[in-house]
């Protein structure tokens, strides 16, 4: 018999809009896969007694946050006619995944009988109707009881950082991409035709998945093409290898206890057991990190999962590892022991290029697509991993069909993070005048007139860090996008707010 206090998934929803209705709202869309994972469970809302809502990706943007309600879970839960605990946090596509480990730890404990886990984007409709020049009143219509922000309430990246780009994801994320180039010991060729595959692969899950923003199977030779818009964004990503932030999506998934759904008799068969989870965060400011091209937080986390669930990697039989870009994709497969291309595959829902990145939801998706997939499939084992940040902040869940070897309640849920070395690093500072470095990681920033802007990581003579752009001289950008320069001497002139780099 199975334990009453075993944390199980008893239902999932997903839905993507492709019509763009300024009328649905967000929280209209979070109802809509509310209600969906509770007919999938087959119970009434009030049994639900802990929800939350994943943070719009709107609200980290100033200009746009006034445009939603600050309070969606109160309204949410009006709507569905419940009166439960409401949960959130900050920001960082982690939290689906981070969000159903602690459920279970407070399911386990008794602290709540049900919890329903929520998010939606409608960027697409957000972004296609200000640029018309419209209004979206209803948006910010919420209710008037505040959720607990469970998050860190720390900024994702210092002054220096901002300042040379560093903050924007499609600069941090090829930055990585340089050092995993040189660790592996590639030249552009192989690292471009790797990427390829890589996207490839990918592709064809999205194109299989009505779900999918983006559904047309690519070639790895398209995928490396700038042909049909698809142009180099920051070296040596094409736009196919970013996360699509532009889609009106939403998922949710429900989590109780085996011994609450016999009180609700919800069928076993939708029945999916949490067999491990683990989370664990890397050095905080991506600048200060020891190197740009693995993730302690993300192996402990990953290995501290797979204890807990008393299996191996190679007991997996489905991964969905978060793919915001090419290096989040290939940093996981480090962390797990397994190859990029591995037969079992990458993604369950065709990855955030692709099947659409929305937000800081993404992860929900992967996570009901994994519990639909293994529910089908009838056994087996599904490993989910989830990003915050950049490469910041990590959550892993292992999920199967069949009942977990050891009780929940056994997990500690600081183990992956003690396990992670985050006291000893560099010091990003800033440069005194003119002082020798050597590169240490570097990306280069297109517009649509070809390479413009150069932001390198240096290490300084003393152990220090420092941060540099380039810009102005094709040669030197020329370089930095196709060279291997990590390891290179170069000279950094301090500046204000930006250090100059130049090559020695």
């Amino acid at each position: 018999m199975v334990q009453d206090a075993t944390p199980i998934v008893v239902g999932v929803s997903q839905q993507t809009w492709r019509d763009q209705d300024p009328a649905r709202t967000p929280v209209d869309a979070l109802a809509e896969v509310a209600t969906g994972a509770l007919a999938d469970a087959g119970i009434a809302p009030e049994a639900v007694d802990a929800l939350v809502t994943i943070p719009f990706l709107a609200q980290q943007v100033p200009q746009l946050a006034p445009l939603l309600t600050p309070n969606p879970g109160a309204l949410l839960a009006e709507r569905l006619g419940m009166r439960p605990t409401l949960l959130t946090s900050d920001y960082g596509g982690n939290l689906p995944q981070w969000f159903i480990n602690r459920g279970a730890d407070w399911l386990v404990e008794g602290r709540y009988r049900m919890l329903l886990l929520t998010g939606a984007e409608l960027m697409a409709t957000l972004l296609g109707t200000l640029r018309a020049g419209g209004d979206l009143p209803a948006w910010r219509e919420g209710g008037d009881r505040a959720a607990e922000d469970l998050g860190a309430g720390k900024p994702s990246s210092l002054p220096a950082e901002h300042a040379h780009g560093l903050f924007e994801p499609i600069v941090t994320y090829p930055l990585f991409e340089s050092a995993l180039r040189h660790a592996r010991g590639l030249d552009e060729g192989e690292q471009r035709a790797q990427l390829g595959k890589m996207i490839a692969a990918m592709s064809a899950v999205a194109a299989a998945n009505p779900y999918a923003w983006r559904r047309e199977p690519l070639t790895a030779e398209v995928a490396l093409s700038e042909a049909d818009g698809n142009r180099i964004i920051t070296w040596p990503y094409n736009k196919c290898m970013n996360a699509i932030a532009g889609v009106d999506m939403g998922a949710a998934v429900l989590l109780t206890t085996v011994g609450e759904a016999r009180r609700q008799g919800i069928d076993p068969s939708r029945w999916v057991y949490l067999h491990g989870g683990a989370e664990a965060n890397d050095v905080w400011y991506a600048a200060e990190r020891e190197d740009f091209h693995r993730s302690p937080a993300l192996a402990a986390a990953a290995g501290e999962a797979l204890s807990q669930a008393g299996i191996g990697i190679e007991s997996i039989d489905r991964f969905d590892l978060y793919s915001c870009f090419p290096s989040a994709v290939t940093v996981a497969c480090d962390s797990l022991g397994i190859a990029v291309d591995d037969p079992r595959g990458v993604t369950v829902t065709g990855g955030l290029t692709l099947f659409g990145g929305p937000g800081n939801n993404y992860s929900t998706h992967a996570i009901a697509e994994m519990v639909a997939r293994l529910r089908g499939a009838g056994s087996g084992y599904g490993l989910v991993t989830a990003n915050g940040g950049y490469l910041t902040k990590h959550a892993v869940g292992i999920y199967g069909v069949e009942p977990p070897a050891h009780p929940w309640a056994g997990r500690d849920p600081g183990a992956a993070q003690a396990a992670v070395p985050t006291d000893r690093h560099p010091r990003l500072r800033d440069p005194v005048g003119t002082e020798a470095v050597h590169v240490e990681a570097h990306a280069v920033r297109y517009d649509r007139a070809g390479p413009a802007t150069g932001v390198v990581v240096c290490r300084l003579g003393d152990g220090g860090r420092c941060l540099a752009q380039a810009s102005g001289d094709s040669g030197l950008l020329r370089r930095l996008a196709h060279d291997d320069c990590v390891g290179a001497e170069g000279e950094v002139t301090a500046g204000e707010p930006v250090n100059a780099f130049r090559f020695a």
